[in-house]
């Protein structure tokens, strides 16, 4: 399983919504990397090999954090596999121009019996695994045995594993992946995201034994910077009591 290539053509134009890529001096790619520094800092006692992106709701931006998060770790020379397993509204897909006929949902359906027939290289280091056909049970394949063999063996051939999980409230797919996966963080967008909903998602995870490792306020619009509307540098930590 997990066939690990050393080197690929690294591709510019292909992907979308990729300002780490495709605007690596830009101030949104400075704070993608600040946000990576922090979450390395986070996890410092252990080591960080699977990485679960999540928000509330939907609309938050959490997918365009997590390819752009992908990218940079795998600039970092890791070898580093972006998973899309929000089986019911896939976009990482569309990210990378890559084709969804075969995903995650194929490999944990068994309707494939080589993983690899479902995972792409695509930049240098980063492989991706799109979701895959829209299945009729994706809380149940998420929270399946042969999903915790997935990660398992993917960990054991590449350095980074990081996972687009579907929004917490919707579905309850992301609180199965919750326990899986070495650390998450949570999506917050200014102006989208309601307090009450925050708080329902966040103290969800916590009932679900996730390892929250921090939240990321996303889409602030900063008047000292012209109006740049980005990530915030506030990543840190939700509190119960705010």
């Amino acid at each position: 399983m997990f066939k690990r290539e050393k080197k690929q053509s690294t591709t510019t134009t292909s992907a979308i919504n990729l300002t780490t890529l495709n605007e690596p001096m830009s101030v949104i790619t400075e704070q993608i990397k600040t946000i990576r520094t922090n979450i390395n800092f986070s996890a410092t006692d252990k080591q960080l090999r699977t990485l679960m992106v999540t928000s509330s709701m939907v609309g938050e931006g959490k997918s365009t954090i997590c390819a752009n998060l992908a990218v940079e770790y795998a600039k970092e020379g890791l070898q580093v596999l972006l998973v899309d397993a929000d089986l019911r509204r896939p976009t990482i897909h569309k990210t990378f121009r890559l084709a969804n006929q075969r995903g995650l949902s194929s490999w944990l359906g068994r309707q494939i019996d080589d993983v690899n027939e479902a995972i792409f290289p695509t930049l240098n280091n980063l492989f991706v695994m799109p979701s895959g056909p829209k299945p009729p049970n994706p809380a149940e394949l998420l929270g399946s045995g042969r999903m915790k063999e997935f990660l398992t063996s993917a960990t054991r051939k590449l350095d980074m594993v990081i996972v687009d999980a579907p929004p917490i409230l919707p579905v309850t797919d992301s609180l199965l992946l919750a326990n899986q996966v070495d650390g998450t963080v949570f999506v917050i967008r200014q102006g989208v995201a309601q307090k009450n909903a925050v708080r329902d998602a966040v103290l969800a995870l916590k009932s679900s034994r996730a390892t929250l490792l921090g939240t990321i306020l996303n889409d602030v619009h900063d008047h000292g910077s012209r109006g740049y509307y980005g990530y915030s540098n506030g990543y840190g930590y939700y509190s119960d009591d705010k």
